[in-house]
């Protein structure tokens, strides 16, 4: 069924698309064919590793799968629009208009180059963004505190050794106080990504590395993937928290697993364990993959909730449905009562669709801010 879902703008393009095309029909049939392999990409990922989550090709045919699927998607959106159009115009016309075929060309080299463009952008290291972030009721001792919030890395063979290199070095030249990964590590098993996540370790920063899993590390083998991932230098926090001192002042971070651990036979979220034994005085910074649950945590007492999951919808526009399938949260900066969420876009995101379209993928500094009157703003 999922293969045949990711078929369907495949077949849209050829009815729609190809088929009117002035065009010999064994030249449609040979593009039919071609872009009916590209249509596939997961279902030769799958034949590649067992799971659509983790193509095991060389990173250049992972992108171009990516660069062609991206294409076929966009073409199909494209003509379906020029459809509806035709459709409000056919009353005037008296008929359904036809097409011209440079305007078909046209529509397929704008969804080709966005397609490329799209990728580009999702496969490079982020870029950094500089955020602030008032706590209500933080010491003063805290005041200024940096943190750097890394999620969604799906390291893979599209985000290999290399890239996760470059995302550390960046990482480390930032010197954070704090940083904390949100989950979705990667795409594979610990076999086959043993030597992309080692650059990992290297991650600094004075206080350390505190991590959670996402759901990716339930698709592969959770407790294994928990265990290696322990060893990179970070401590993981799967509903439980620690305590970060300066002087007699304190913090607290909190880490939670994933809604869809239930699943996987893992032990389900909870956030009442997690904050269990906590100092009642200090803010509570929450790490939670998805941000579907933020309300749950702002009653709860939490002061500032990081989340990823969504990828801030990696389309202009897709957001709006991807933000309605997490209980509105998507992207960004959001006030629950007094607590904070903050939903990260993402540091990658997962090989099987790597296109970003006016949403970029970020590298987070947030910077703590005490606020004068105690509460937040």
């Amino acid at each position: 069924m999922f293969h045949l879902i990711f078929g369907i703008p495949w077949l849209v393009v050829v009815i729609r698309f190809i088929q009117p095309l002035p065009w010999l029909w064994s030249a449609k049939v040979v593009w039919a064919i071609l872009i009916l392999l590209a249509s596939q990409y997961h279902l030769f990922s799958r034949l590649s590793s067992g799971s659509v989550f983790s193509p095991e090709f060389p990173r250049p045919l992972i992108i171009a799968f990516n660069v062609l699927f991206g294409t076929i998607v966009l073409l199909a959106v494209f003509q379906i629009a020029l459809d509806l159009i035709s459709l409000v115009i056919m009353p005037f016309k008296g008929h359904f208009p036809s097409v011209p075929a440079i305007l078909r060309y046209v529509i397929g080299g704008v969804a080709l180059c966005l397609s490329a463009y799209g990728v580009s952008q999702a496969v490079r290291v982020p870029p950094l963004k500089d955020i602030e972030i008032p706590i209500a009721g933080l010491p003063p001792e805290f005041d200024g505190y940096r943190l750097v919030q890394l999620t969604d890395l799906h390291i893979s063979r599209l985000f290999p050794a290399r890239w996760t290199k470059e995302v550390v070095a960046k990482t480390n030249a930032l010197d954070a106080d704090l940083i904390v990964i949100t989950g979705d590590f990667i795409d594979g098993s610990v076999e086959n990504r043993r030597e992309d996540v080692a650059p990992l370790a290297g991650l600094r920063a004075r206080d350390g590395v505190f991590s959670i899993p996402g759901n990716h590390e339930y698709f592969f083998a959770y407790h294994e993937w928990m265990r290696h991932l322990g060893t990179l230098n970070m401590t993981m926090l799967p509903n439980t928290h620690a305590v970060l001192a300066r002087g007699d002042a304190r913090i607290v971070v909190a880490g939670v697993t994933d809604l869809s651990a239930d699943e996987h036979g893992a032990p389900a979220p909870d956030l009442d364990k997690a904050i269990q034994g906590a100092p009642a005085d200090a803010p509570v910074i929450l790490l939670d993959h998805q941000p579907m649950l933020a309300r749950k945590a702002a009653d709860s007492g939490v002061a500032l909730q990081l989340s990823g999951h969504t990828h801030g919808g990696m389309i202009l526009g897709l957001d709006r449905l991807v933000a309605r399938a997490n209980n509105g949260f998507v992207s960004g900066r959001y006030k629950i009562g007094d607590m904070t969420l903050y939903v990260n876009n993402g540091t990658a995101l997962w090989p099987g669709f790597a296109l970003r379209l006016g949403v970029l993928a970020e590298l987070t500094r947030i910077t703590l801010r005490a606020t004068a009157d105690g509460a937040g703003r």
